[in-house]
């Protein structure tokens, strides 16, 4: 017979912590929130106790705060979570600043065990515990024994099978503290603002009994509360294995469609490379509209300029309709994580094949500024998160044309897509001119001829091959300038 314990998780209605805390909050667990002001610890607090507090499991909140309750709560209710009828049903918040203040750990403990026994509740938060210590070490208060008020403080709470909360403001994890050990799970909440961005991230650094995600994940504080954004491609299955014959998606331009050697291979990744007005954004729209026609639905991310019916009618008319889910968001310092998920968000409740990033440069200016340092990797996270769940991505990339130097990304990351198509510019008789190679597809026979190409009304209209004679790119022979790319 086996004798081992189920410990039940409980859901803490935070967006993505479950996943961070590997399945959940363990029952009965001893844990501390803590982190420096503002970065969102009571927070935090709240919006977990307003998911698990119900009548048959209450919840008592203890400040130990200069400031009163009802000061708290008026802020509190500014968030979505927050409920009202709660308040004194499920939920009694309890003033100890007065017992704190007074320096005595033993009233304090006293305080909170008659308060527990006389509502017997499942669910205690302390905020903040800091305060409590800090009124401990004072010279008129010498007898008190801080590691021994924890120590019992934690076994209380165990022998009442309730599930404890403690919020404290500490600067560094490396405070001695015996809190750090007695707890069960320690999170820890941190922020930095570079620029005009704030970036706030969690650390799980300690949780008894599972094993969470390692490393430090971004949150959010928005008007529905905090949501943790764990990193996507470690969620993800592996791929399926490729099927054969190969299934072809097409680019809605039959010209390019038979370049590529019958279409883009579903579940591929494409870099469009170019200069500024090649006609990127227009591909990007017609591979969408092409989906569309053919019955799928598709995302597109924007960090440069929103689709409108002046500039893109078909695109606007798409995501006004629903063919096409939009993802544009507008916060100055977004995280790889966080774009990932509203991404997989939007593909998710379309079910959608086809996305489009337009462009990786707004994408790197879309970051906040501590994760450009790590954009290569962070491309190579987005393109591993959407491809293993099926989709075909199209990104564009913006390229400086200087004539005679044939780049595909500025970014030294072409090798992590499965395919590349390139658009230049070229000077024939005193005329700009477009041209248009399939540099790549990965596993597939694909043309390698330049074809020149104009954009109409109609889009993007594909022609024949360049001639030799009048290939000629800054003085020089096309065929010498496409010899390598020292760049990839």
């Amino acid at each position: 017979m086996s004798t081992k314990v189920t410990i039940n998780r409980l859901a803490t209605g935070v967006p993505g912590l479950d996943e961070v805390l590997g399945g959940g909050l363990p029952e009965f667990s001893f844990n501390l929130i803590a982190g420096p002001p503002g970065c969102g610890k009571t927070t935090l607090a709240h919006q977990m106790m307003f998911a698990l507090a119900t009548p048959e499991r209450p919840a008592l909140f203890f400040t130990v705060l200069g400031e009163p309750p009802l000061k708290m709560l008026r802020y509190q209710q500014q968030f979505d979570f927050f409920d009202n009828d709660a308040i004194n049903q499920s939920i009694r918040y309890i003033n100890l600043a007065d017992d704190t203040l007074a320096g005595d750990l033993d009233e304090v403990l006293r305080r909170i065990v008659s308060e527990v026994e006389a509502h017997s509740p499942s669910l205690v938060f302390v905020d903040s515990f800091r305060s409590v210590v800090l009124a401990s070490q004072t010279q008129h208060n010498p007898n008190n024994n801080l590691p021994q008020f924890i120590q019992q403080l934690g076994m209380l709470m165990t022998t009442w099978q309730a599930t404890t909360f403690l919020i404290g403001e500490y600067f560094t994890e490396t405070d001695t503290n015996p809190i750090f050990t007695v707890a069960d799970g320690l999170i820890w909440l941190r922020q930095s603002v570079e620029r005009n961005s704030m970036v706030r991230k969690m650390e799980i650094m300690k949780m008894r009994g599972q094993p969470t995600l390692p490393g430090l994940h971004t949150f959010r504080i928005a008007t529905s509360g905090i949501k943790v954004f764990p990193p996507a491609a470690l969620n993800r299955a592996i791929d399926a294995p490729s099927t054969f014959p190969i299934t072809r998606l097409k680019m809605g331009v039959p010209a390019l469609d038979e370049m590529l050697g019958g279409g883009l291979p579903r579940g591929y990744s494409l870099l469009l490379a170019g200069p500024s007005g090649s006609g990127k954004s227009i591909l990007a729209a017609t591979f969408l509209a092409e989906g569309a026609r053919n019955g799928e639905t598709g995302v597109i991310a924007v960090f440069e300029q929103r689709p409108n019916h002046s500039q893109n009618p078909k695109l606007a008319e798409l995501i006004k309709n629903g063919q096409v889910g939009l993802v544009d968001s507008r916060a100055p310092d977004l995280s790889i994580d966080e774009i990932v998920q509203l991404l997989l968000g939007e593909i998710s409740r379309l079910n959608a094949t086809r996305v489009v990033i337009d462009s990786l440069s707004g994408f790197e200016l879309a970051l906040a500024p501590t994760f450009r340092a790590d954009f290569r990797e962070s491309l190579s996270r987005m393109v591993t998160a959407l491809t293993s769940v099926g989709v075909s991505v199209l990104m564009t990339s913006e390229l400086e044309d200087r004539y005679t130097d044939l780049r595909f990304s500025p970014y030294g990351t072409a090798f992590l897509t499965d395919a590349i198509i390139v658009q230049r510019y070229i000077e024939v008789e005193s005329r700009l001119l477009r041209i248009m190679a399939v540099v790549k597809v990965r596993a597939s026979a694909h043309s390698d001829q330049l074809r020149q190409y104009h954009i109409d009304d109609n889009g993007l209209q594909i022609r024949e091959m360049l001639p030799e004679q009048e290939g000629l790119l800054g003085g020089r022979p096309t065929k010498r300038v496409l010899a390598g790319d020292k760049h990839v």
